[in-house]
């Protein structure tokens, strides 16, 4: 809660600077952290260009027609900047403390599944949603509003089925943090969205593909082999050649910073010197 007039702070440093999307972590069963959707909504008020997503929304603890209206209303307010980004669940007896269900992996991935068809469905006024699920079903309700633009359903998946869900449902990966899913493991990941896709008659490049990257933009250069989930410590120059390698050998196309420390050295290091270096690698 102490860190929410650093992050607003930041928030406006970036829509300033150019940067294009900025994520809020969602973990509403921690007492530390603020609502994030309130977050997001404060955030949006006070930046023009800056697009803005749950990174990613705790979809137990929030029931999908009410997400579907939040998510249409914060991007009508923002002018079309707001994105939505899933998790089917994680951290279960937090959300369990916290009045939310208890749900296995294949019970969640429906849930998913189920939760997505009835946020699309929210997005079309003038008809009633109705979506028949085990987890979650809505019987004619109202739909409405529609958002501003075609807002991206990104999914935070680990693991096969999750995956295979995301080529054939959603409209991106947002690709967890190395803690949840090793650096080694993304190249597989992605075979297995873009198959999944293929299968379901998309196109793979269709499929946002975002990947999130843990360390500290250095002074030094340092190691630029990914292993693990250790984070990232070294120059610019090196920040700019992972990144560039994710774009064009694993196919990313979209890139979170989550540093180590959240300051504003680090924050301009990425802005000034990363990107630039990065677009002009992959020019």
């Amino acid at each position: 809660m102490t860190e929410l007039p650093q992050l607003r702070a930041m928030a406006r440093v970036a829509d300033r600077e150019g940067l294009d999307l900025l994520g809020i972590q969602d973990h509403p069963y921690s007492g530390g952290l603020a609502d994030t959707f309130a977050v997001i909504a404060t955030v949006l008020a006070e930046t023009e260009r800056l697009r803005v997503f749950p990174d990613v929304a705790s979809l137990p603890l929030r029931g999908p027609a009410m997400l579907g209206k939040q998510a249409a209303t914060l991007d009508l307010l923002s002018g079309g900047r707001f994105e939505l980004a899933l998790g089917a669940g994680a951290f279960w007896p937090a959300i369990g403390a916290m009045g939310g269900p208890m749900r296995s992996n294949p019970e969640a991935l429906q849930a998913l599944e189920e939760a997505t068809a009835i946020i699309r469905a929210m997005w079309h006024p003038g008809t009633k949603a109705k979506v028949e699920g085990t987890h979650y079903t809505v019987k004619g309700v109202q739909s409405g509003p529609a958002p501003a633009h075609p807002v991206g359903i990104w999914f935070g998946s680990v693991g096969p089925k999750a995956n295979a869900l995301t080529g054939r449902i959603a409209d991106g990966w947002a690709a967890p943090i190395p803690h949840y899913l090793p650096y080694e493991k993304w190249q597989a990941t992605q075979d297995i969205i873009s198959a999944a896709a293929i299968d379901a008659g998309r196109k793979p490049a269709d499929i946002t593909r975002m990947a999130q990257l843990v360390g500290t933009i250095t002074d030094i250069p340092g190691p630029v082999t990914l292993r693990g989930e250790e984070p990232i410590r070294t120059d610019a120059a090196g920040w700019a050649r992972i990144l560039a390698d994710l774009a064009t050998e694993t196919g990313f196309d979209t890139f979170v910073y989550w540093p180590e420390s959240a300051d504003d050295t680090q924050l301009h290091r990425w802005i000034g010197d990363v990107v630039p270096s990065t677009r002009a690698l992959c020019a």
